[in-house]
């Protein structure tokens, strides 16, 4: 992500998380970008791309953002983060699709699918969404009063 004011948002939000985060057991560990597949088909740049996230993923559990997932309320998504946790998952990945979306084998071995609603969004526009719901919450699962119902 280039530099200018979406990533500057994205990264307050990463920053809040990353102090907050470990009173609840969730800490951020990065963020890391797969390069776009420049192969020569949509299927073969999804395949492409899951193997690299698969690669990175290892044993951990694997969160899609998909505008087909389910759309869920910002409570439940930290029961679910919470769940992951006292299951004993150590490592957790929240992938955003690229420009093609996801292969369907990825989506198979997916742990959740989430979707930020029906439409399309920019990627820029969903790291700041995705940063702010992880924020977010980490808020509820620590009783903190940013979130309210």
């Amino acid at each position: 992500m280039k530099a200018g004011p979406e990533r500057e948002l994205a990264d307050r939000y990463l920053e809040r998380l990353s102090k907050s985060g470990s009173a609840v057991g969730l800490e951020l560990t990065g963020v890391h970008e797969i390069a776009e597949s420049r192969a020569r088909t949509a299927s073969e740049r999804k395949r492409e791309e899951a193997r690299k996230l698969l690669e990175f993923l290892g044993d951990g559990a694997l969160i899609l953002l998909d505008e087909r997932g389910k759309n869920l309320p910002s409570r439940e998504v930290g029961e679910r983060l919470a769940s992951f946790r006292n299951a004993g998952t150590r490592h957790l990945v929240v992938a955003i699709g690229g420009p093609d979306g996801f292969d369907d084998e990825l989506k198979t071995r997916a742990d959740l699918i989430v979707s930020f609603g029906a439409q399309t969004w920019p990627h820029q526009l969903v790291r700041v969404m995705l940063a702010e719901q992880l924020y977010r919450a980490v808020t509820i699962l620590s009783g903190h009063p940013y979130h309210r119902d």
